[in-house]
Formats: C-alpha cells, sequence, structure tokens
C-alpha cells in the first residue's frame, strides 16, 4: 500500500493535523471540513472499506469514533454530530482506505442531509429482506 495517502499519513511521510493515536487507530483533522472539527478515524491496517475491516480493527475504530465524539462535544461545544463512511466509489469514496467522518454540527449550521426518499411498491419490502437475509 505504498500509494495510499491515509497509509503515508499513519507513517509520518504526510503531514496532517493529528488529534489521537492508539496501537489500532489515528485520528486526524479533515483537511476540507464540514464544520471545524470534522475529524477522519482510520484503522492502522490498511483496508480498503467497511467490508475488508478485521473484526478487532472495527472495534478498535468505533472506540476511537466515541472518544473523538465526546472531545467535540464537550471541546467544541458542538449541538451534536454525524458519522459518516462511504463504502466504494459509487457512494462517494475518494480515499480507497477505511475511514469514518467525525462531523460536528451546530444549530443552524446551514448543513442539510435531506436524501430523496422512496417508497416500497407492494410487497417489495418483503423481497428485499428475504434476499438480504439469505447473505447473512
Amino acid at each position: 500500500m505504498t500509494e495510499c495517502i491515509f497509509c503515508k499519513i499513519i507513517k509520518k511521510e504526510i503531514q496532517t493535523t493529528k488529534i489521537y493515536e492508539d496501537e489500532r487507530t489515528f485520528a486526524f483533522l479533515d483537511i476540507s471540513p464540514v464544520n471545524y472539527g470534522h475529524a477522519l478515524v482510520i484503522p492502522k491496517v490498511h483496508s480498503e472499506n467497511l467490508l475488508e475491516m478485521k473484526e478487532k480493527d472495527l472495534t478498535a475504530v468505533m472506540k476511537t469514533v466515541q472518544k473523538i465524539a465526546n472531545a467535540i462535544m464537550k471541546g467544541l461545544k458542538a449541538d451534536g454530530f454525524n458519522l459518516g463512511m462511504n463504502n466504494y466509489p459509487a457512494a462517494g469514496q475518494l480515499v480507497m482506505h477505511s475511514h469514518i467522518h467525525v462531523m460536528p454540527r451546530l444549530k443552524n449550521d446551514g448543513l442539510r442531509l435531506n436524501w430523496p426518499n422512496k417508497k416500497y411498491a407492494n410487497g417489495m419490502d418483503k423481497d428485499v429482506a428475504e434476499t438480504i437475509i439469505k447473505h447473512l
């Protein structure tokens, strides 16, 4: 993974504004934040997305996400926060290294997360559910 920008950040080959690091995870400020304090939490072991992450890395990342979110709420006096993880380019993933966005939210910050909603055709919800259940 010599070309992965996040792996280079972990190895300190590329400078970033680190806010937390432990044995399994690394957290730093996003260079294009939606609000000040917008952070990325990544596993130190490379994986491209959620489906490739080992369970121990996923657990460690989520523990770090909770620590960062708590620090954002207290330190920046945020009114809330959003978590985001894009998986695969079709979902907007730009860096192919697993990462979770922790985005501080403030009342009246002007950010909107309204996606268009769809309705299931008659009985289609049961068919979709059955398909998903078969693959669990």
